[in-house]
């Protein structure tokens, strides 16, 4: 989730019981290392343990370097990328466009095993598209090049993130490997997390885009797993909090001008359950500057709050 899971937003995840977080995307060319972008996404709090760093390439010897680098630099579990649809990145033949090269996948996995003494962990998709759904042979491949562990996205690189999540192809992976296998695609419930943790055995779920807006869907899932209960959703009190907390760290994280510029989406995935959103969407993307964008939000909570609104 590049531009989104940045220091300030996993600190949020991990307060609500997020149990790892990992790092954005950053690519295995040695010549970005030194590069602003890269470096802010390298950047971890003292308690953020296990960092997990997630790199990205189609080089083996530079993906093998970028995972020395980093553990050098203090990440405790390297995680590949091999499932980010984007054009940009798999049109220099990453990210999940490796899918199409079976021997590629497999020379990349075992350079960077070979490389490092941490563990290295496997991002992938059901295949490429759907005529060429090879996850279960990129898993068998993964399993045999030492990876610790397997998260698994539903959908074919093709698919992007729409469609229904082929959760019975990443069940039959499950059941084709040893290692663990983390599903990943439309969790969005703690009754959709048990569902699936049911249907497909894996051993853990990843959430994503359900956590934009919404970090206390890790407490929900937490506790609903351990006890069978459901929290009450957050008030608009705690959702102010939540948010303009969030909204002062990346202004102290990026300075005033990206920080706001950063901060107008995370506000939109916060506020967009709120009826009065429609309004103040049109006022709260013209402001420039910190001082002003965190006092319209904050005087949007109170009006709301005033006014009895409800979150949906």
């Amino acid at each position: 989730m590049a531009g989104i899971t940045d220091k300030p937003f996993r600190d949020i995840c991990r307060h609500y019981g997020a149990v790892l977080t990992t790092s954005e995307m950053v690519t295995s060319d040695s010549r970005l290392r030194k590069s602003y972008k890269t470096r802010q996404r390298l950047v971890f709090s003292e308690d953020e343990k296990p960092r997990s760093v997630q790199i990205v390439g189609s080089d083996p010897a530079a993906l093998a370097e970028a995972a020395r680098f980093n553990v050098v630099n203090g990440a405790q579990i390297i995680d590949i990328n091999m499932g980010c649809p984007a054009k940009k990145v798999c049109n220099v033949a990453a990210g999940s466009a490796l899918l199409k090269d079976e021997k590629l996948v497999a020379t990349i996995l075992e350079a960077v095993v070979k490389a490092i003494n941490v563990p290295v962990t496997l991002k992938i998709r059901t295949g490429w598209d759907k005529q060429n759904k090879n996850g279960l042979n990129i898993a068998k491949i993964a399993e045999d090049s030492g990876i610790s562990a397997l998260a698994v996205h539903g959908r074919t690189r093709e698919c992007a993130f729409k469609g229904e999540v082929e959760y019975d192809t990443i069940a039959q992976i499950k059941s084709s490997v040893n290692i663990p296998v983390i599903v990943n695609g439309d969790i969005a419930s703690v009754e959709k997390v048990k569902e699936v943790l049911n249907y497909t055995h894996a051993d853990a779920v990843m959430v994503g885009r359900a956590a934009q807006g919404n970090p206390w869907i890790f407490r929900e899932i937490n506790e609903y797993l351990n006890s069978g209960a459901k929290i009450a959703r957050p008030t608009l009190e705690e959702r102010r909090k939540v948010l303009t907390d969030h909204i002062t760290n990346l202004y102290l994280f990026y300075g005033e001008y990206r920080g706001v510029r950063i901060a107008r989406k995370h506000i939109k995935w916060h506020c967009e359950v709120i009826p009065r959103y429609v309004l103040f969407k049109n006022v709260i993307n013209k402001i420039e500057y910190a001082d002003k964008q965190l006092a319209t939000v904050n005087q949007f909570f109170h009006q709301s709050i005033m006014e009895g609104d409800k979150a949906a």
